[in-house]
């Protein structure tokens, strides 16, 4: 055998080892617990205002709502010497000041890990607990997950889900979790390790994986989960330049790969909801990338697709509309945050009579 193959067999050997050594525990099946439908009928409303500025970089937002109604965010911001997660709550008097709850040093801390740089984070409040779900890289992506039982104002340390037998390296999140019949969570990821690749994890009610689910497409960016009912979901990939759709009948456990929707722009991330209607809303860049931010609609699953409206459009070489992220809340209010012109973090609040034509 030559010397010069032998690092390379050693390589081979230990990555099948650690496959084989690394299960995930079969998971009993799964049902999901979908957004109830139900006519909206909220007047044709929109607002919009800054939900925060920054001295950097800033970018990546996600939204919840808590169990009192308020809204919660949480968002990235880079620096030169500083790569920070920061979360604000919206209370009657506009977003109150943002706070710092993940760093590269409380990461490290955490995990007992190096880390170069945090990426997107996901937020989700069940019940009492507020969820965080964020990104390591060092140089891959681990995907990191911390909680909140006091509504943001502490957290806990920080743990690395073990989503890969590669030291977790890889994965990345984006998009929010759907809630399970069981207590537990479907948090779709991509894995980026071998050019990317859709997931679902199943969670438990404490954050443990207990099941894995691979989609029957790539991943550019982690795929939008969107349940219709118990039992039927749809996932939204974006892969090769077009948004691929997969079908679920049987609660996650099973994907089924579907046409592209043709969609103006689909290599840059994007969000969804299912609305109370039924209908799919879908948050992105048009044609001309980043310089403006569109929102489309599907009355048959993501099959075919309509513009909406645009909620920002602008040539100037600083235009940057970028990293949408959705929530419907309780009432049928539509919640959309994303990153503007990397100066800071926008937030709008609209109805669906407001998509379907009504003036601002």
């Amino acid at each position: 055998m030559l010397p010069a193959a032998r690092p390379l067999l050693i390589l081979l050997f230990a990555l099948a080892l650690a496959a084989a050594f690394w299960r995930i525990p079969a998971a009993p099946p799964a049902a999901f617990t979908p957004p109830p439908a139900a006519p909206s009928f909220l007047p044709a409303e929109f607002s919009a205002a800054t939900l925060a500025r920054e001295d950097g970089s800033a970018g990546h937002p996600t939204l919840t709502q808590l169990p009192d109604g308020r809204l919660a965010a949480a968002w990235l911001v880079s620096r030169k010497d500083e790569n920070i997660i920061r979360f604000s709550l919206l209370g009657r008097d506009g977003w109150r000041e943002p706070q710092v709850i993940a760093s590269r040093e409380s990461t490290a801390g955490g995990t007992f890990a190096h880390v170069g740089e945090l990426g997107q984070p996901v937020l989700h409040a069940e019940g009492s607990w507020l969820h965080l779900w964020y990104v390591s890289r060092a140089p891959g992506g681990s995907i990191n997950h911390s909680r909140s039982t006091d509504g943001g104002k502490t957290w806990s340390k920080p743990t690395r889900l073990q989503t890969s037998p590669l030291a977790n390296q890889g994965g990345e999140v984006g998009a929010p979790p759907v809630a399970l019949a069981d207590g537990g969570l479907a948090l779709p990821v991509s894995l980026k390790l071998f050019g990317g690749q859709g997931e679902v994890l199943r969670l438990s009610p404490t954050g443990r994986i207990v099941g894995k689910t691979r989609l029957p497409a790539g991943s550019t960016w982690p795929p939008a989960l969107l349940a219709c009912d118990a039992q039927r979901a749809i996932a939204l990939v974006s892969d090769a330049g077009a948004i691929l759709a997969a079908e679920s009948d049987d609660g996650g456990v099973q994907w089924q790969g579907r046409e592209a929707a043709p969609l103006a722009r689909s290599d840059t991330p994007f969000a969804a909801l299912r609305l109370k209607s039924g209908r799919l809303l879908l948050a992105g860049n048009g044609a001309d990338g980043r310089q403006s931010l569109h929102l489309w609609l599907s009355a048959d699953d993501g099959r075919h697709w309509q513009t909406a409206r645009t909620v920002e459009a602008a040539a100037d070489g600083a235009a940057e509309f970028t990293d949408p992220a959705l929530l419907l809340g309780r009432d049928g209010r539509i919640h959309l945050a994303y990153g503007w012109r990397r100066q800071g973090i926008r937030y709008a609040s609209f109805s669906e009579a407001w998509l379907d034509g009504g003036e601002k």
